[in-house]
């Protein structure tokens, strides 16, 4: 059955490509992505699957469904991104995710019988560069008829996944002053920008005093001109993250008393406001072995042990829900910088269609011994529940 699997998707591969290419010649960011959602969608239809855009509140979101038998097994939730970087393009690969998941399930749809029956599911995911619409869409109500939630990722370390991802808060903080000229009479002026400034040396001082995993970033997302004022706005971009939601949380409340000391200190006044909030992942080692073991079967290119080290991700806070995995496929860009103009020049090479290939076997396959195998559902079920809740 598996080489089944195997020759219909290196029979879809064509049609993958020629969609991955597209969508990477199309870039379109977060929110934004009506042509990507379009095409997958429309792929997704002419081989039967039901499709509805528009889900969980936003309009680049979609999901597809084919039901296999009478459709009353497994719920196979395979989760899709398509946005790109302002300003860069695809450079972080979200381009192939779309075309592989779809060639996975047109696959399945094609492979499976009413003998297994389930239910293919898959979710167009907008926005996970920026918002992270997937907690929003799950809020929403989306991903709750899954019983697993796979991804396809594309990698610059070799093929893995990921045993940690980091929890990520981001805030913009908005400092308010009193504007003054800068040379006639200063005295009179509360520098909104002597706040922001405060508080960047603030979170320097912090670093001394978290757990290493700790990651803390800023920047100033808005231009403060010109240099001869007292600046009586400023605003300031901060990203906390860790392996350790509960920890994090603690630097979280660490960080909005820097802020507030920023202000006492200037005679201004601030408002914080969240940006989004990702959780750290939860990793099922049952739904990921299964994952490494099809990767080894087909032979994917430079596999590797279990990432100790990842950023952040939406996907994160599915998989407290939701028994989840990310497949990362080596498409040939080792030592090439994430989200950068060089990545996304690599984006149509043979290695990038490959490496989607590839993952669209590892998937199908997966979820092929998933169906067969009532002990190995039970096995990823007990350990997603014993992890979730500690």
């Amino acid at each position: 059955m598996k080489e089944k699997l195997f020759s219909k998707i290196q029979q879809l591969s064509p049609e993958m490509i020629q969609l991955a290419d597209r969508i990477c010649d199309y870039p379109e960011t977060g929110l934004s992505e009506f042509q990507a959602c379009g095409w997958l969608c429309q792929y997704l239809e002419q081989y039967g699957f039901k499709t509805e855009k528009g889900v969980g509140g936003f309009e680049t979101a979609f999901r597809a469904e084919y039901t296999v038998g009478n459709g009353n097994g497994p719920g196979i939730g395979l989760l899709c991104e398509y946005d790109a970087l302002e300003g860069i393009g695809h450079g972080c690969g979200h381009h192939i995710q779309g075309p592989g998941i779809a060639g996975a399930a047109v696959a399945l749809s094609r492979t499976l019988d009413g003998r297994l029956p389930c239910r293919i599911i898959v979710y167009g995911t907008p926005a996970e560069e920026t918002l992270g619409a997937k907690i929003p869409m799950m809020k929403n109500g989306c991903f709750r008829d899954l019983d697993l939630a796979l991804m396809i990722h594309a990698s610059g370390s070799g093929s893995s996944v990921d045993n940690k991802t980091l929890a990520m808060s981001q805030f913009d903080v908005v400092f308010t002053g009193k504007g003054a000229h800068a040379a006639i009479s200063p005295e009179k002026g509360r520098s909104a920008l002597d706040a922001m400034l405060l508080s960047f040396q603030g979170l320097e001082f912090l670093r001394e005093h978290v757990p290493d995993d700790i990651r803390m970033h800023y920047c100033i997302p808005e231009a403060v001109r010109p240099v001869n004022v007292v600046h009586d706005r400023a605003v300031g971009s901060y990203a906390l993250r860790g392996y350790s939601r509960e920890v994090l949380n603690g630097v979280i409340r660490r960080f909005y008393k820097i802020i507030e000391g920023a202000a006492l200190m200037t005679e201004t006044e601030f408002e914080i406001q969240p940006v989004n909030e990702f959780d750290n992942g939860i990793a099922v080692s049952s739904l990921q072995n299964l994952l490494m073991e099809n990767a080894r079967l087909i032979q994917a290119p430079d596999i590797r042990p279990p990432r100790e080290k990842a950023g952040s991700s939406d996907f994160g806070s599915v998989s407290h829900y939701i028994p989840g995995a990310c497949m990362r496929i080596a498409c040939g860009c080792e030592g090439v910088r994430g989200h950068s103009k060089e990545l996304a020049a690599l984006g149509k090479s043979e290695d990038f269609h490959k490496g989607m290939t590839d993952a669209a076997k590892i998937l199908a396959a997966s979820i092929w011994d998933y169906l067969n195998d009532k002990e190995l559902q039970e096995k990823i079920k007990t350990e997603f529940e014993e992890k979730k809740d500690k």
